[in-house]
């Protein structure tokens, strides 16, 4: 419990500032490190222009770190703009003698950032899974509770981008009782959303739900930061589509489109507003999405996502199935890679064949299989398979005739309403003759 109080994020000590000498020469330092970012062509010399002030190398006063800070920070900007994955990776083994001297909350805040910093260089989740168990190590050697969990509520994260769900849920479920008893609820809320993410991609919608409930449980207990509310309104609106609820998912893909709007998330909005195209496509409302995407805070994200959803609405409206499959084959980055929008636009490709089928069907009561798949445009085996299913399915009232390859088409069974009308009679007799049963009964 002590452990607990010492790791306060708040307990931070006022300290004095830099003295007007001592702020000059970092000014000037740091001046230095960014003039050399743009004119020196070793990298080295960058490096060591930055460690001269986060070592403190001429012994100037700092006494509240920030010259220590920003210098971090700017170098790990530089090392992502050189593409330098390791040296962010070196660098945060480097600082850890300078962080027994820093409060813990700035300590934290260092290690976060620089994780941070990590993640925004391409292919670099196996590098950020060995920072963080490498962090993690430290953080326990140190007794650094208060931030091994934040980086452990990371690796969580990572392993499921990695499609590592075993480890991902045991890091997770060990997790979730150490920091229950520490009852911190905004830790809670971004480890009950992961944990819904990994049952999710595991297609445990019972889990998946479980998971998102308890986060919002221990959301609606605190204040909630607005990028965090909108995150969960994102993996919400995830579940509600799967769940064939497309007008609730829109709903819940709008708030966390707003969400990210405000704050200029431009990549998280872009993938929010994908996601609302996607819902008023899937709800058959494919004339909307030219207006979402023509308001004001839409016009900012158009781009390849945008242009492809606009180009699969357009599809719809003209209810065409080969350039809906064109559209797909043509946008496969922007579509293909995202496993909620091609799950969902694999549902639609066969929706909209069983309405190109049935709609070529109309006038035939017998015809061959190979004339329905050059009316499709498609080939034969695939028509066929489609056929059966349809039949199997009860889509589709006919028969296949493969000795002779024919489609025998059954004329709709005319059920006459008299029928129902007569078990309608006798239901109401009944309860009409045990009505006046009661009441006799009553009277003698």
């Amino acid at each position: 419990m002590a452990d607990t109080q010492m790791d306060d994020p708040m307990d931070v000590d006022q300290e004095p500032e830099a003295s007007a000498a001592d702020k000059k020469i970092f000014e000037d330092l740091l001046e230095k490190a960014r003039d050399l970012e743009t004119t020196a062509t070793d990298p080295s010399k960058v490096k060591q222009a930055y460690h001269e002030i986060i070592f403190n190398k001429k012994d100037l006063e700092d006494p509240s770190s920030k010259y220590l800070e920003k210098a971090i920070y700017a170098f790990g900007d530089f090392l992502v703009a050189k593409k330098l994955p390791q040296e962010i990776s070196s660098l945060s083994k480097d600082l850890r003698p300078l962080f027994t001297d820093l409060p813990k909350a700035k300590t934290a805040k260092i290690v976060r950032h620089l994780i941070d910093t990590l993640a925004k260089t391409e292919n670099s989740q196996v590098l950020q899974i060995q920072m963080c168990q490498e962090c993690v190590e430290w953080c326990k050697s140190e007794k650094r509770t208060f931030l091994r969990h934040r980086v452990e509520t990371r690796l969580a994260g990572l392993y499921l981008q990695v499609v590592k769900f075993q480890e991902a849920l045991d890091l997770l479920t060990r997790l979730l009782q150490e920091v229950k008893k520490l009852d911190d609820k905004l830790l809670l809320v971004e480890i009950h959303l992961i944990e819904c993410r990994i049952h999710f991609a595991l297609l445990n919608m019972p889990k998946a739900k479980a998971g998102l409930t308890a986060s919002k449980t221990n959301a609606n207990a605190i204040h909630c930061p607005p990028l965090l509310q909108a995150e969960i309104d994102l993996m919400s609106g995830v579940l509600a589509a799967k769940e064939k609820d497309f007008r609730t998912s829109y709903s819940y893909f709008y708030e966390a489109f707003e969400a990210y709007h405000q704050s200029d998330s431009v990549a998280k909005a872009t993938q929010a507003m994908k996601y609302m195209l996607l819902a008023k496509i899937m709800n058959k409302q494919p004339k909307e999405t030219g207006s979402i995407i023509s308001s004001k805070s839409g016009l900012k994200y158009v781009g390849p996502e945008i242009d492809a959803m606009a180009a699969i609405a357009g599809t719809l409206e003209a209810r065409s199935l080969k350039k809906f499959e064109a559209v797909l084959d043509q946008h496969k980055a922007q579509l293909a890679q995202d496993p909620i929008v091609q799950g969902h636009l694999m549902d639609l490709n066969e929706t909209l064949l069983e309405q190109n089928i049935l709609r070529i069907l109309e006038p035939f009561s017998r015809v061959e299989i190979t004339h329905v798949a050059e009316l499709i445009e498609l080939p034969l085996q695939r028509t066929q398979g489609k056929l059966s299913e349809m039949i199997l399915d009860s889509k589709l009232n006919g028969t296949l005739d493969q000795g002779v390859g024919v489609l025998i088409v059954f004329d709709p069974e005319q059920v006459s309403a008299t029928y129902d009308s007569a078990l309608k009679t006798i239901k109401n007799t009944s309860e009409v003759l045990d009505t006046l049963y009661g009441q006799a009964k009553q009277l003698a």
